[in-house]
């Protein structure tokens, strides 16, 4: 849907500067392009740490290819946890710390259940877990909105760029017409730039964040449940709220 969203978008656009008769060229202006995309990752990068528009960078594979959170499979594997735990207390979950089938929170969180944590300590460890990893996503998510934010500024002054060059063609009225139209473009790049990807971009990230962290609490509730030494039947009531977020 990311791909075919922003294809239908460009084609629509290019569609209709056909439609209404203009000519498809104008679209295309190079220093437009680099001055919106120039200033743009300029102003995100003072702004932004080296490190975390790295972070951001590497996040853009899970637009394309979302990861996939079975919160099926993770309710039935807390519950046989839960049972394993009533049964043969919270050593014999050891084994599972080396399985290939959870994720690093879970691998954590279970390690600190081994490890005989309290749950009041294991709940205040949890909760920084998840802050940490929220906080995380949403610096990711917000340096492209970042850039969203600056592109149409950025677009504006390549348009004032555009126009100084254009009033420099007074005595020729074609080359002042075309070099007008071609000013405008930066302002098109930029304002298509922020609306059709960027901002976009970083909506979607946030989306598929909230998954990842109604995940990441689905664990934390189980775990917890189980550190406290709830039934399986309760535990199954805590889990069961989770089960319309299910991807």
């Amino acid at each position: 849907m990311a791909l075919a969203g922003l294809l239908l978008a460009l084609v629509c656009i290019v569609l209709a500067q056909w439609w209404h008769g203009g000519s498809l060229s104008v679209l295309l202006d190079g220093p437009a392009l680099l001055i919106v995309l120039g200033g743009s990752l300029g102003a995100v990068w003072l702004q932004t740490p080296w490190f975390q528009f790295c972070a951001a960078l590497h996040a853009l594979r899970t637009v394309l290819v979302p990861p996939r959170w079975p919160f099926h499979d993770q309710c039935a594997r807390l519950l046989r946890w839960s049972h394993e735990a009533r049964q043969s207390g919270f050593l014999a979950l050891e084994g599972r710390l080396h399985s290939d089938t959870i994720d690093g929170f879970t691998r954590q969180g279970l390690q600190w259940l081994v490890d005989g944590t309290e749950p009041a300590m294991m709940e205040q460890l949890l909760d920084n877990e998840l802050a940490r990893i929220e906080e995380q996503k949403e610096l990711e998510a917000g340096v492209f909105e970042a850039m969203g934010g600056y592109s149409p500024t950025i677009g504006i002054i390549g348009a004032v760029l555009g126009l100084i060059q254009a009033m420099s063609h007074l005595d020729d009225p074609a080359r002042l017409g075309s070099g007008i139209a071609v000013a405008f473009v930066a302002t098109l790049y930029g304002v298509g730039l922020a609306n059709l990807l960027l901002l976009p971009l970083a909506n979607r990230l946030r989306a598929l964040y909230r998954l990842e962290l109604r995940y990441r609490e689905l664990t934390a509730i189980g775990l917890l449940a189980i550190a406290r030494g709830e039934g399986s039947l309760s535990v199954s009531r805590q889990l069961n709220q989770f089960q319309g977020g299910r991807h």
